[in-house]
Parts: C-alpha cells; sequence; structure tokens
C-alpha cells in the first residue's frame, strides 16, 4: 500500500510530463478501437451481403466448384427436392436454418436482336421466395432492411439483367435507366440498313416457348443456352428490371430469372435439377455444427449422392482477402502505437529515474531493496496504463457515437448505394479488454527497463548526486 501511495505521488510531482504521457496512450486507444470498429463492421457488412446472396453454406454436386462454371448442367443435382426436405427436417439441422433454397446457375448468350447486339451473360435461376427471405437475415444489427426481389410478383419469363447487360443490349431507354452512355456510332450504324436477325431455327423455339403467354410491353431478350444433352435451346424473356450489382464484371454479364425458366431452358422435359442448394443459417457460428452434421447426412441419409458441402468463405474468396487486407493493416497500426507508447512511457520513466536519483539513494539507504525501487517504477507505468486504456475506452466510446449519429455516408465495396459509416465500439467487449491489457502491457515493459536502471544505482553516488 506504501508502494501505490508514494506511485501516485510521484505522478503527481510533474503532472505535465504525466498527463502528457497520459494523452500519448488515450490517443493510442482510441486510434486502435476506432479503426478496429471500422475494419469490423466492414467484414460484418460484407459478410451480411455474402449471406444474403449465397447463404452461408451450399450444397453441391462433387466437384462443381472446381470444374461446375465450363458445364453447369453436368453437375446437376437429381432428386434436388428429396435433398432439401432431409436437410429441413433433421432435428440436428432444423433449428440452425432459416432458409433452404435451390438455385441453378448457367451460362448462355443473351441477345437484343431487334437493336442487333448480343453478349455473353451468366444466369442465376432462382426461387423468388427463398431469395427473399434470404434477403431479411440481419444478425449484425445493420437495420438495412433489403427489399424484395425484383422478380417478384412477376411472370414466368420474366428477367432482370445487370446494368452492364442492359448497356450492352441497348435496353437503357426502354428501361429507363439514366446512366448508360449511348453506344459509339460505329456500333450502332446497321449493317445494309437492316439489323441482323435471329435464325429460323432459333425463331421457332423462341416463338415454342413463349407460346401461351399474354402479351407483356416490357422490353425483350432472347436467351440462348445450351441444353443437358448439348442441344440449343432459346427462351424469350420479358425484361422488368436494371440492377445494379456494384462490381462491374458481375453487373456486365448478370441476368436473374425464374428457376422453373432456367430448368426449362437446360432441362426441358427431363427431371428438373438444380446446381446447388443454399443453407442459410441464423448465426454464422452456427456454421461448423451445422456443416459436420451437413458431412453426416451424406455419409448416412444421403449416402450414394455425390455431394459435397461449401461455407459462404470457400465460395466467395473475395470476402477472406478483404478481411485479410484489413487484419493486416490493423495489425500494422496496433505495433506503430505500441512502439510510439513504448517509447514515450519509456521517455517519462527514464526522466524520473535521472529526476529523483537522490530520493532512490535515500530510500535504498534507509532499507528498501532494489526489488521495491523497480517496484514502484513499474507500478507507476502500470497505473498510466490503466488510466490510460480507460480514458481512452471511454473517449473511443463518444467518439463512435457521435460518427455513428453524425449522418456521415459512404459506399463501401460491392455496395452501389451510399450506407451510414458506422464504427462498432460499443458491445465489441473482446476488443476492449484486449487494448487495455495490450497497452497496459506496453507501459510495464516500457518501464522495467528505466526501473532496472534506477535499482542498480549505487547508494553513496545517487546521494551525491546533485
Amino acid at each position: 500500500m506504501m508502494t501505490l501511495a508514494l506511485a501516485i505521488r510521484n505522478l503527481t510531482r510533474n503532472r505535465r510530463r504525466s498527463i502528457t504521457t497520459l494523452a500519448a496512450i488515450i490517443v493510442g486507444a482510441v486510434a486502435i478501437l476506432l479503426f478496429g470498429g471500422y475494419s469490423r463492421n466492414i467484414r460484418y457488412g460484407l459478410q451480411m451481403g455474402f449471406v444474403r446472396s449465397s447463404g452461408h453454406l451450399q450444397i453441391q454436386h462433387k466437384d462443381y466448384f472446381l470444374y461446375g462454371s465450363g458445364d453447369p448442367a453436368a453437375y446437376g443435382i437429381a432428386d434436388y427436392r428429396h435433398v432439401m426436405d432431409v436437410v429441413r427436417h433433421d432435428p440436428v439441422l432444423a433449428p440452425m436454418l432459416t432458409v433452404v433454397t435451390p438455385t441453378l446457375e448457367l451460362g448462355g448468350i443473351a441477345g437484343n436482336f431487334d437493336a442487333g447486339v448480343s453478349r455473353t451473360v451468366l444466369v442465376s435461376g432462382t426461387e423468388v421466395e427463398g431469395q427473399n427471405e434470404l434477403r431479411k437475415w440481419d444478425d449484425f444489427g445493420f437495420g438495412d432492411r433489403a427489399g424484395p426481389l425484383p422478380l417478384t410478383h412477376t411472370a414466368v419469363n420474366a428477367a432482370v439483367v445487370g446494368e452492364g447487360v442492359a448497356r450492352v443490349l441497348q435496353l437503357c431507354a426502354a428501361l429507363g435507366v439514366k446512366r448508360c452512355a449511348a453506344p459509339g456510332s460505329a456500333r450502332s450504324r446497321k449493317i445494309d440498313g437492316a439489323a441482323p436477325t435471329l435464325p429460323p431455327d432459333l425463331v421457332r423455339l423462341s416463338t415454342e416457348a413463349g407460346a401461351g403467354r399474354p402479351e407483356h410491353k416490357d422490353p425483350r431478350i432472347e436467351l440462348l443456352a445450351a441444353t443437358a444433352r448439348g442441344a440449343p435451346n432459346v427462351a424469350s424473356l420479358s425484361v422488368v428490371k436494371v440492377e445494379r450489382q456494384g462490381v462491374k464484371e458481375l453487373d456486365d454479364v448478370y441476368v436473374a430469372m425464374h428457376l422453373a425458366q432456367a430448368q426449362r431452358l437446360i432441362y426441358g422435359g427431363e427431371p428438373p435439377q438444380v446446381t446447388a442448394i443454399i443453407l442459410q443459417l441464423r448465426h454464422t457460428s452456427q456454421i461448423p455444427a451445422a456443416k459436420a452434421r451437413l458431412q453426416s447426412l451424406l455419409d448416412t441419409s444421403l449416402k450414394g449422392t455425390p455431394l459435397e458441402v461449401h461455407d459462404f468463405e470457400t465460395l466467395n474468396p473475395y470476402y477472406g482477402q478483404a478481411v485479410g487486407l484489413f487484419a493486416a493493416i490493423f495489425g500494422f497500426i496496433s505495433i506503430l502505437i505500441g512502439a510510439i507508447v513504448l517509447f514515450t512511457v519509456g521517455n517519462t520513466m527514464s526522466m524520473a529515474v535521472v529526476e529523483r536519483t537522490p530520493e532512490i539513494g535515500t530510500l535504498r539507504a534507509i532499507g528498501l531493496r532494489r526489488s521495491g525501487i523497480r517496484r514502484m517504477f513499474v507500478l507507476e507505468g502500470t497505473l498510466l496504463g490503466v488510466a490510460g486504456s480507460l480514458l481512452g475506452i471511454l473517449a473511443a466510446l463518444i467518439l463512435a457515437y457521435c460518427i455513428n449519429h453524425g449522418g456521415i455516408t459512404w459506399t463501401p465495396p460491392g455496395r452501389v448505394d451510399a450506407v451510414p459509416l458506422t464504427v462498432r465500439v460499443w458491445g465489441e467487449w473482446a476488443p476492449m479488454v484486449a487494448v487495455a491489457i495490450g497497452l497496459t502491457l506496453v507501459t510495464v515493459v516500457s518501464s522495467w527497463i528505466p526501473s532496472g536502471r534506477g535499482a542498480r544505482t549505487n547508494i553513496v553516488a545517487a546521494l551525491r548526486h546533485a
């Protein structure tokens, strides 16, 4: 208790130096917590985007992840409804699941033959109800309620395209898209005064695909794809909306359509299949348990079906890359701030040892051991670290509240609309404790070396020190 009282008295002896050192620790704690909260919010936002679109887990045909993009029809899941029923009604998985929905990914060529243009596209056939349920997931409390899929309450031949697809197929004017630039004059010229026409056999396929459907006023595209047997097939689709994807590479190839239409295009009258079954969990932390249970089902109830399970991090490598990037930046900033605090506290303790050399000699002369001298200086550094960390956490909470309620917006990677800038500090107790312990340990280490030098001071030389 006497050592603690001496440490507190010594810190208040030179208030200006103590306050300066304390300020350095506070600024370090605030910087670490604010940037950590910022990067944590980005990580949660990226995760929410991927989970809303592709779920936490996907059941796929074996090797589809590696080779399926070249021939999706060859890696379809047969009897996928049975697989979904087994998963939905499993007593272990059922409490974890929020959505189980199928999807069919395929490649094709979309053409607007009225304008004489076409391009390759990546088509996603989805069940609208399941996709709308996927969009409701908000485990991190963003409050960002995504609207329903644009295909909701549309005809079976409806389609949604990316802005890049609409631009290339010259559908922007018809769909009221304002940001599309008009094509160059060389591209917009007609050959021999007329646009190319669809070949007769494909016209017949397109007509048969659209037979019996009501007339529509929406712009129309023709989607050409290869069936599971390799024969060409065409679907006539009505484009109901243009939807920006946030990534140009995806925006230039994106087409979404109803699952039933996509299955009819690929499998015709044969039993329909899908390329993946999407599973969304209540919490991301349940992925390991759910994945282990799914593997157990594949080895027992679903044995004989060539299926495998992938999590969203495997399916979306960009997520891991982005998280790794911010983790590296956060680590660099933490080390830099730790070094600054280390040298600041070390300098403060070194000056204190020099100034208090006569005091050290007196204490040693009246019987205080070297360990007592060391303990006194280390305790001073510890008090600075604890006080600076606590005040830094309090300041970070206040600043985070101001930022979160300041109306600042930004557009994160992969998003098309600006969102409020959020720094997650409140409620993240583990980072707060880690920062407090880390900075306190830094101050202890930075006090240890000067305190050792003071403890080894010769008593007679210390008493002579003026």
